[in-house]
């Protein structure tokens, strides 16, 4: 794109500008809930706008608009989180402007970012955890190979971030290299600022993967596939490609929210392994280099509500082997 100035807030190229940003963040695999947030955000700020019947053009934005931007936040929440959030997707959203040569400088970075504050934990519930399980495992006894794989794919994914702490962005990337199953099971992490690290999983994960490499690798023979990713795009039929995104970790963990009815998201799972490894009594310094937490990352929301959400980490291998005794 040409540089220039921006075009004001009433020419329909500001929207396409937006529609740009949100097909960059689309295609560095940003998850559904991302994508929504930063939707939201960014309409806070075109209705800001519209209300204040703004007549110069953006390219005059600068940091008096910023601030006074700010003190409409003000008024409008009264969550810190939302309005600090709202200020990081306009800064984002400014920074792409000036990728794409069309505006100056970001003069949203001409402020400080006001602190985030620890929202409460929303773990998956206990039963809603045993729940999950037990549908997968009843899943699993589908006669087509392909819809077993795939109930074998997301036992596989519940197992990572239930008893592994993983987020979806280290799943959408986790390659078979990274898992480590001889002697006890361990799921290595290569986060980009450091050092690679390892965290421990149970011999329950060792079972379910065995199953399911073996069926993994019969189906990859059949459609001439080979790859090292962990996890699988696919339809009812085939296997289409190696590895899932985020926006495909969300879907399926979606699917299984409503058709259980059951408080269940990838955050919300990653929460309770969380109160599961502090039920164990964890350190809490092990606990942060797992999840990928900063040292000065404060676990007091969590703590606080230590007894309100246990967890019994033998759950999963009591109904599977309950399960299998029938």
């Amino acid at each position: 794109m040409e540089s220039g100035p921006l075009p004001s807030h009433e020419n329909v190229d500001f929207l396409k500008l937006q529609q740009m940003f949100f097909a960059k963040l689309e295609g560095e695999n940003k998850s559904l809930n991302t994508l929504k947030n930063y939707r939201t955000d960014l309409d806070c700020f075109h209705h800001y706008l519209l209300e204040k019947k703004h007549a110069d053009p953006l390219a005059k934005f600068s940091l008096p608009h910023v601030k006074a931007y700010g003190e409409y936040l003000d008024e409008k929440y009264t969550s810190d989180n939302s309005r600090r959030r709202r200020v990081q997707a306009l800064r984002l959203f400014f920074d792409f402007l000036v990728e794409q040569k069309v505006f100056p400088s970001n003069p949203v970075r001409l402020i400080p970012t006001s602190p985030k504050f620890l929202d409460r934990p929303r773990p998956t519930p206990f039963v809603d955890v045993k729940t999950l399980w037990f549908y997968l495992l009843e899943e699993e006894k589908q006669t087509s190979d392909m819809a077993r794989l795939t109930t074998l794919r997301n036992q596989v994914i519940m197992l990572l971030i239930y008893e592994g702490g993983l987020k979806v962005s280290d799943l959408a990337t986790l390659k078979r290299s990274d898992l480590f199953l001889d002697g006890a099971p361990r799921v290595m992490l290569t986060p980009s600022k450091r050092e690679p690290y390892t965290i421990p999983l149970p011999e329950l994960f060792k079972t379910v993967f065995t199953t399911y490499e073996v069926l993994l690798k019969k189906a990859l023979r059949k459609v001439d596939l080979d790859y090292d990713f962990v996890l699988f795009n696919a339809n009812p039929h085939r296997i289409l490609a190696g590895g899932l995104s985020s926006r495909g970790l969300e879907m399926i963990f979606e699917h299984y929210r409503k058709k259980l009815m059951i408080v269940l998201t990838p955050k919300s799972l990653r929460q309770a392994c969380i109160f599961k490894w502090l039920g164990e009594e964890k350190p809490e310094s092990l606990l942060k280099e797992w999840l990928g937490f900063a040292p000065s990352y404060s676990l007091k929301p969590y703590l606080d509500l230590k007894n309100e959400f246990q967890y019994n980490p033998d759950a999963l291998v009591q109904i599977t082997q309950q399960l299998r005794k029938h």
